[in-house]
């Protein structure tokens, strides 16, 4: 995939149609691919979806050489709710998760990232940039400061996720101000070793190229991961302050406004 190639397109999904093509890419990926489910999944018409997704945007990556009609235009989706535009009972979609207390009440311009997927044939190429492109000027054009978003590894055995899940807690851990708690209920301690058994390079093989998207530009991960049986797999919440960023990721950004640090 090119970056410039005119066969790919970048916006917000416009209507119901837009939706229902981001619900299918989400069904092909979430339950097909990883044996997830839903109590809104809608198995005959093969789209994943939620209640939140009317309050959401939804940040599609489009190839115009695949049919609109079938719905499997839609190759990349990534979903985004401001802070100015909460949910049922004012909640954001990980508050079912993560105690996010602290982020509410720090008073900054938050966003919630969610469900971001490309699909199986577009991996490995630009299209992950171009949605991380795409979600920058999101973040300059609304002046969003804080980002954050569960990201999931595959599969419920936290044992088997032991040494990434280890690392995280002891190089990522956020900062007091933005540490989010991951609920009780299903709640996984993610301190499962000893400093002098965790492997840094087993523990960066393990984790997914999202997650290691976020820690490159800064991000942090809060206090306990979240056991999703519903969706087999194992959630960490991820917690990007902009103001934070490295230098040289800031740099990118401001760029992309046409002004420098």
């Amino acid at each position: 995939m090119n970056a410039n190639d005119p066969h790919y397109v970048l916006r917000l999904a416009r209507d119901g149609r837009d939706l229902a093509a981001a619900q299918r890419l989400r069904y092909t990926v979430f339950i097909e691919e990883l044996g997830g489910d839903g109590p809104l999944v809608d198995h005959a018409a093969r789209l994943e979806r939620d209640a939140f997704d009317p309050l959401f945007d939804h940040l599609l990556l489009i190839d115009a050489r695949r049919d609109p009609a079938a719905l499997e235009d839609v190759v990349g989706v990534y979903r985004l709710l401001p802070g100015d535009r909460l949910g049922p009972l004012g909640q954001f979609y990980s508050e079912a998760e993560y105690d996010l207390d602290r982020l509410k009440a720090s008073g900054r311009r938050l966003v919630e990232l969610g469900r971001s997927c490309v699909h199986p044939q577009h991996r490995g190429g630009t299209a992950m940039l171009l949605l991380w492109n795409a979600l920058a000027d999101y973040v300059l054009e609304r002046g969003i400061e804080v980002l954050f978003g569960v990201a999931s590894f595959h599969g419920t055995d936290a044992r088997a996720l032991a040494q990434p899940l280890a690392w995280l807690h002891r190089e990522h851990l956020a900062p007091p101000a933005l540490r989010v708690q991951a609920r009780a209920a299903q709640r996984q301690e993610m301190d499962l070793l000893a400093p002098d058994q965790i492997d840094r390079r087993a523990a960066m093989a393990a984790i997914p190229a999202l997650i290691r998207a976020y820690l490159r530009l800064g991000g942090f991960v809060g206090d306990g991961a979240w056991i999703d049986h519903g969706f087999n797999t194992t959630d960490v919440c991820l917690v990007m302050d902009t103001a934070r960023m490295s230098e040289r990721h800031r740099d990118f950004y401001l760029r992309k406004q046409g002004r420098r640090a």
